[in-house]
């Protein structure tokens, strides 16, 4: 339903009030009014199965040509999505703090992939920021004290995401919770990159230092590294921006899918809040065969001439004001996604990676994976899968109620991850600990349907069920 238009009046003006008072920047409060506005548009936040298209073909990373210009490292910045907490793994720090290989962490990696890149074509690019949000600057700022020669001369190693109000579902207006003040905000999603970048200053920094291009990642994706042909590819296209995809499997089905819209030919972004119950079916489909990596690539100039009528699709959560009470009230938390902003350009296109540009961490199992040696350390700092893995990583299955939380799981495998070089699959149902020496191959599953944890001693297990 619409919201009348004095509802909607009441909400902006509010809405704008609570957001200056807090400090706001310009272009982070108009895009949060561009948000409520869009909420009085019938069915606000979705994308219908009806007006979208599949996409076909797309140009492929394999068939680029392997000339690079390294000079173009000089007008490339490296911007890192750091932002989240490991709140779905029992943290309250930043997620890129979790140790991932050995003792070292993301900010190790992705300082180590920076700094070697600078140093194999002996120059001072590519330039290097994150964006964190306020509940990570400070603790990953203090990390990366140890790497000072990280950020370029003259710029900081970060800007902040902005935060914006929960709102109430029917009045639009900003919601109070005097328990928790805190619990008023929530982050706007990584479509904030685009305000907060022009509102820092670094934009405008940016683009007079010569750096014309940035490469957009998250901070928990390992293998979003620059790719010098890609690089190249982007800088000679004369596209604003450009999405890398990759082909979508079984376990992809919950990630946003690219399509084209038939209204007017442009290529979007479909994330699953924006699907109609209705057309799940087609959504997690094989129709729509391109997922949304999050790894961009965008035209420092063409953003800045595009900021001001950048609206991008909404996304309408509904979700509980405390996330720790299911109970408690329930709130609209607005959000938009930066690969969205794939249809506010007017030259766009997506380009199709090898899966192996995608590997992020979203909770325990696919740290596991990181841990054991399915993975190995690339001379340019990546985690690459070991060449014995031929192209495919492990499928990792891990019981929630006794793996989900980071420490519950270090102690399951406190004396290491067990060698997975050769498993297809592992799944681990009940309480388990890992001894040292555990090798699985091919198919292996660990039950244990007790309540007292059960070890697993050391030894080889294959194609087994051990119980």
């Amino acid at each position: 339903m619409k919201p009348h238009e004095s509802v909607l009046a009441r909400a902006l003006v509010a809405g704008e009030e609570k957001m200056r008072a807090a400090g706001a920047t310009a272009n982070c409060i108009g895009a949060f009014l561009n948000a409520v506005r869009g909420l009085r548009e019938e069915g606000a936040g979705f994308m219908p199965e009806s007006t979208l298209s599949p996409v076909a073909k797309l140009p492929r990373l394999v068939d680029l040509p392997s000339a690079v210009d390294p000079r173009l490292l000089e007008k490339l910045v490296v911007i890192k999505l750091n932002g989240g907490l490991g709140t779905k793994m029992g943290l309250d720090f930043a997620k890129s703090l979790i140790p991932v290989k050995g003792r070292l962490n993301f900010l190790d990696f992705i300082a180590g992939q920076v700094l070697r890149l600078r140093q194999s074509h002996r120059g001072s690019g590519p330039a290097f920021l994150l964006m964190d949000s306020f509940r990570t600057q400070q603790n990953t700022l203090d990390y990366l004290a140890r790497y000072p020669e990280l950020s370029a001369p003259g710029f900081p190693q970060d800007f902040l995401q902005s935060k914006v109000p929960k709102i109430d579902p029917e009045t639009l207006l900003p919601v109070s919770y005097p328990a928790d003040p805190g619990l008023e905000w929530c982050p706007p999603g990584h479509g904030d990159i685009y305000p907060s970048l022009a509102d820092s200053g670094l934009l405008d920094k940016l683009l007079v230092q010569g750096i014309e291009f940035a490469f957009v990642s998250n901070s928990d994706n390992l293998a979003a590294t620059v790719d010098l042909p890609l690089l190249n590819y982007f800088a000679r296209s004369g596209l604003a921006f450009l999405m890398e995809v990759a082909e979508r499997t079984e376990t992809d089905r919950k990630g946003g899918h690219l399509a084209r819209r038939i209204s007017d030919g442009r290529l979007v972004l479909r994330e699953v809040a924006q699907c109609p119950e209705q057309d799940r079916p087609h959504f997690e489909s094989n129709r729509h065969q391109f997922f949304n990596t999050n790894n961009l690539w965008i035209n420092l100039s063409e953003l800045r001439r595009a900021l001001k009528g950048l609206a991008l699709p909404i996304i309408k959560n509904i979700k509980p004001i405390n996330p720790q009470d299911p109970a408690s009230r329930q709130v609209i938390q607005l959000e938009t996604a930066m690969g969205a902003a794939i249809e506010c350009f007017e030259r766009t296109n997506a380009i199709v990676v090898p899966r192996s540009r995608f590997s992020p961490v979203k909770d325990t199992a696919d740290l596991l994976a990181l841990w054991s040696d399915a993975y190995e350390i690339t001379e340019d700092y990546r985690l690459a899968l070991a060449s014995g893995r031929a192209g495919h990583p492990p499928v990792i299955k891990l019981d929630g109620r006794h793996f989900s939380q980071l420490a519950e799981f270090e102690c399951a495998f406190a004396a290491g991850a067990p060698s997975l070089l050769r498993c297809e699959e592992l799944r681990v149902e009940g309480p388990w600990s890992f001894g040292p020496n555990v090798v699985c191959q091919g198919r292996v599953k660990f039950v244990n349907n007790a309540a007292k944890i059960k070890a697993v001693p050391p030894g080889h297990y294959r194609d087994e069920t051990v119980t």
